[in-house]
């Protein structure tokens, strides 16, 4: 199976997870989770209003003690409060079935549910559990994701592979047994989940593993045997750099290939390290790739031994700090102000094409040059900065307000 057979297979089932459409042709939507107390709902709230502005749109909460399911209204509560209006989804593992039941309260709250079919219970427990969720869905008319993690398969059927490749002499790799056991749990799953009385328009996939090259494989495969929407992302990515890059690596040749239609950066934050991270990273895969837009982008030259000053890096981090501190404004003011592109430039190499080939482009002196900072806008020379480096940022930082305010329609009321 090549790369061009499939792209073709495009998911034609779409879920509407309360107003965002997954699938069914609609954009790639970015979600993320919550890494707060479920129980402490004015700290989860919060947490869920700061990833919704960051740019999730759906975003995902632990509930896993009565506590936390107590606290989903007053969560959903807080965040319409607040003109959030992100989808809440609920993570439920081991005792999702029996939460649902005793707090209905919680399931009306929640506008989609994630089962895990790997920790749902064992034997025959496990499918009766499993259609306890399903039947709860169908109740309050939710969909659901069937999340199946490499980390927790059903271990019965992955022991039965395991046995089978011994005694059959397949040869097969552990690695590859386990990746068809996350496939046949997923298609079993879904076809669980229509048992139950779920439509096909209430169910998302996602088959998520920690190694770039097999989420890659499953995912591949997976599309061949289901039309349901598919939530793509490794289940644990790690940290920095390497989560970053693990990221990007797996979910974008994916995403290339037409596969995926929710996507979540699951990365480990650094101890009080800030949770939005993820969404970033996540938005910037998907405007690397040029399937959305979700802000401004500033490019920026990485630096040589003609740029000994740290004038152009320090502007650069300012802007983009500045551009996510205005967007959630922005975007309830001006149509299309994403689209906006920015140039922070270190010297006279690369700097004056790159600002000319951007919305607003300034290029700082590199080392030796005249300490003066032409700026660009749609290609041609407004002014001439020059000044101390708070001027040059204060002064940049004018420029960017002003092209905003004067270059984007204001958004009326009806499409905000």
């Amino acid at each position: 199976m090549d790369a061009m057979t499939v792209a073709k297979l495009h998911r034609t089932v779409g879920v509407r997870v309360g107003g965002v459409q997954i699938g069914g042709g609609a954009p790639v939507a970015v979600q993320s989770m919550t890494m707060t107390e479920t129980a402490d709902a004015a700290a989860t709230a919060r947490q869920c209003v700061d990833l919704a502005e960051a740019g999730s749109e759906l975003v995902r909460v632990t509930v896993n003690t009565a506590g936390a399911a107590a606290a989903v209204p007053e969560i959903k509560r807080r965040m319409l409060d607040a003109g959030c209006t992100a989808p809440l989804i609920g993570d439920f593992h081991y005792n999702g079935h029996l939460l649902l039941t005793r707090h209905p309260s919680c399931a009306a709250a929640l506008d989609k549910y994630r089962i895990n079919p790997g920790n749902v219970g064992t034997g025959t427990r496990r499918d009766e559990q499993f259609a306890t969720i399903c039947k709860v869905a169908v109740e309050h008319n939710r969909p659901v994701r069937i999340g199946v993690n490499g980390g927790s398969l059903n271990q019965e059927l992955v022991v039965a592979k395991m046995q089978e490749n011994s005694v059959r002499n397949q040869g097969r790799s552990s690695e590859e047994i386990l990746n068809e056991c996350m496939l046949i749990s997923a298609v079993e799953s879904t076809q669980l989940a229509l048992d139950a009385g779920l439509r096909k328009d209430q169910i998302i996939i996602s088959c998520k593993v920690s190694r770039p090259r097999d989420l890659i494989a499953v995912y591949r495969e997976l599309a061949l045997h289901t039309d349901q929407p598919l939530h793509l992302g490794l289940t644990e990515a790690g940290m920095g750099i390497r989560g970053l890059v693990w990221s990007a690596s797996a979910i974008g040749v994916l995403l290339h290939e037409g596969i995926g239609d929710t996507i979540r950066v699951s990365l480990t934050p650094r101890p009080g390290g800030d949770r939005r991270e993820e969404v970033y990273a996540a938005c910037e895969v998907l405007q690397a790739l040029g399937l959305r837009s979700f802000a401004p982008s500033v490019t920026a030259c990485p630096g040589c031994g003609r740029t000994t000053s740290t004038t152009f890096q320090e502007l650069a981090e300012r802007t983009q700090e500045y551009i996510r501190q205005r967007m959630p404004d922005w975007k309830k003011q001006y149509d299309g102000v994403e689209t906006l592109t920015l140039a922070v430039m270190g010297c006279v190499v690369n700097g004056p094409g790159e600002s000319k080939a951007a919305n607003i482009g300034i290029s700082l002196p590199g080392t030796g040059e005249a300490p003066q900072c032409p700026v660009y806008v749609d290609g041609e020379h407004v002014t001439t900065l020059r000044g101390t480096y708070d001027e040059l940022a204060d002064g940049f930082r004018s420029l960017v307000d002003h092209y905003v305010a004067s270059h984007y329609p204001v958004r009326s009321s009806r499409s905000s």
